[in-house]
């Protein structure tokens, strides 16, 4: 029997902890994957968070985006791109026995279209697949 696939965002999957959103910026690593930052963090498993590999948290400039309906806009693309493409990253995760704590955030001009969001989300996704198997070795 085959498995399906559930392709979600729940709520032990986003980075919600003001402690570990700290210590992303503070310890984390980062990249630029145009019009992304996406910062970085990965950790050995711990016992008292066994469910969630993979956490993310989303983030639009209230500088350049004045308005909330624009940021909520672009952090709902962001958002949906990632969770449709994250699955490979999360069973590496989870068969290299590693935490990854994720922050995407938006330094574009305008708000982009979707298809863009997905292509570059794609593409940074790949890139941490990259680094967790440099890691894991």
């Amino acid at each position: 029997m085959t498995q399906i696939t559930r392709y979600t965002l729940g709520k032990t999957e986003r980075l919600k902890s003001r402690k570990l959103i700290g210590q992303l910026f503070e310890q984390g690593k980062s990249f630029n994957v145009f019009p992304f930052k996406i910062l970085y963090l990965i950790t050995p498993l711990t016992a008292d968070t066994r469910n969630s590999y993979l956490q993310a948290g989303f983030s639009a400039p209230a500088k350049t985006f004045k308005k909330a309906v624009d940021r909520n806009r672009i952090k709902r693309l962001t958002k949906e791109a990632y969770r449709l493409q994250k699955h490979s990253l999360s069973e590496q995760l989870a068969t290299t026995n590693q935490q990854l704590f994720v922050f995407f955030i938006y330094t574009g001009k305008e708000i982009p279209e979707q298809a863009l969001v997905m292509e570059k989300i794609n593409a940074a996704l790949k890139k941490l697949s990259e680094t967790i198997g440099k890691t894991s070795k």
